[in-house]
């Protein structure tokens, strides 16, 4: 499988030759970049509070089994580089970012592959603020990796190492402080939930986050040992387990997280998927009851967000595909809420990060606010179906002349090329892009019906087959 380089860091599987996979050398290079990066743009330790003016990074990761390997070359490449390290361990990827700026670091490293198999991880790069780094500051870290111009610090001038067990708390303190967090109505509410945690940090934090907001709760996969129970992408059909056991009318609510909890996946009290589109939908819906303002998705993301939107006198914006794509057109729209439709809620007046721990104390303050079965709640929304689908990439597939070639073939519909191609029509929309993080195209599309939608999309395929 070969290493894939983006300008949000570097993600591959664990083995195999050095350039080809996630390895030592290659995990040593591109940290040692960042490293210089963030020297070369004013890393100076800040209010990290260490006795001496060096940078600071955070390195946070998720329980991957390959974690304990990729985290000890990362931190000890760091230290070389002169830098302080302050280790928060099994945290997720949120976390991670709030500690960034509750501490005051210089950046951050999260060492998580997210939903991806067992068999991979990946580093994903901060700035100051526990964002991602933009396009062009992800660009120059990737330059910065193939000219290995690199200097390491002297003896005298090594890095120290600190670790750091406080930031889920920090992260839980900073959820229960949001004002639209209604703790007492949750309490009063006294929901049940299960919780499909697949192996890592969510077993962790979810049971303090729900033990603070007064819910009863079960831990499904919940010891973090990386094993993942089952393909931790938190897709409907990876989800047998625990919507059987929301069939057996124990819970009033299904809660589903990836790897590094910033995905989030509810499933209803009858065991019927809420669709992890509508995710973002209903955390949206109830912020805009309470907080006018504008909303931005991805261009994959469902229309529903759009309609709760202008229903609330908001303006919806759509974004490339990215957490940083989105976040950055949310600063520039003034979004009050946000996300990606994978199941990813971004609350700026937490942090500017895709945050389950957000998603679920906002959704079940809404619940208790309207007193409904969360199968209620779905039917409030408008109801579409998006399908889908992937194609493997061969070496010699020109991904670009096959985007151009669907462009043409649709040039009277309505064609955003931002972020692969996207074709709107008057009751749905299919978006082709080739994907960050896999060597694939993903192909969404969207319609009134699930055949209709997979219908479409199956179509723009087989443009791709045609011209492959």
């Amino acid at each position: 499988m070969s290493l894939i380089k983006s300008i949000s860091g570097i993600r591959g599987t664990i083995g195999g030759r050095t350039g080809d996979t996630l390895n030592p050398l290659d995990i040593v290079k591109f940290t040692t970049a960042y490293a210089t990066f963030i020297r070369r743009n004013g890393g100076d330790g800040r209010d990290a509070g260490f006795n001496q003016n060096r940078p600071t990074i955070v390195v946070g990761r998720d329980a991957r089994i390959s974690g304990v390997m990729v985290d000890s070359i990362v931190c000890g490449t760091l230290m070389g580089m002169g830098f302080d390290v302050v280790n928060i361990g099994l945290a997720t990827t949120p976390t991670t970012e709030l500690a960034v700026s509750t501490l005051g670091a210089d950046g951050g490293i999260i060492i998580t592959a997210s939903h991806n198999p067992r068999q991979w991880n990946a580093l994903k790069l901060l700035n100051r603020e526990g964002e991602f780094l933009t396009a062009s500051d992800g660009a120059q870290v990737l330059q910065l990796a193939e000219a290995e111009d690199f200097e390491y610090a002297e003896v005298d001038a090594l890095g120290h190492y600190i670790n750091c067990d406080e930031a889920d708390d920090w992260h839980i303190e900073d959820v229960l402080s949001l004002e639209l967090v209604d703790k007492e109505a949750i309490k009063n509410a006294h929901f049940k939930v299960c919780v499909d945690a697949i192996n890592s940090v969510g077993g962790i934090i979810l049971p303090k986050l729900l033990d603070q907001l007064g819910v009863e709760y079960k831990i499904l996969n919940g010891d973090p040992t990386g094993d993942f129970a089952h393909n931790p992408e938190p897709l409907e059909k990876n989800l047998s387990g625990i919507m059987d056991e929301m069939k057996t009318g124990q819970y009033d609510l299904g809660i589903v997280v990836d790897p590094d909890v910033d995905r989030l996946a509810f499933i209803c009290e009858d065991g019927r998927m809420f669709g992890e589109e509508y995710t973002l939908v209903s955390v949206a819906d109830y912020v805009l009851s309470k907080t006018k303002g504008n909303t931005v998705s991805n261009l994959s993301s469902t229309r529903a967000l759009r309609d709760v939107t202008e229903r609330h006198g908001g303006k919806y914006s759509a974004a490339a595909v990215g957490e940083v794509n989105v976040t950055t057109k949310m600063k520039e729209v003034g979004a009050v809420i946000g996300g990606e439709g994978n199941g990813g809620v971004i609350y700026p007046e937490c942090h500017y990060g895709r945050d389950a721990l957000v998603g679920i104390a906002l959704f079940l303050s809404n619940l208790a606010h309207k007193g409904k079965k969360v199968s209620e709640l779905r039917e409030e929304y408008p109801n579409y179906f998006i399908a889908k689908n992937r194609i493997d990439l061969t070496p010699t597939t020109d991904i670009d002349a096959i985007l151009n070639k669907v462009k043409e073939m649709f040039k009277d519909e309505q064609v955003n090329d931002i972020d692969g191609v996207k074709i709107d029509f008057a009751d749905k929309w299919v978006h082709l892009r080739k994907s960050n993080t896999e060597p694939i195209i993903r192909v969404y599309s969207e319609a009134a019906t699930m055949e209709e939608a997979d219908a479409l999309g199956k179509q723009l395929m087989q443009v791709v087959y045609d011209n492959a």
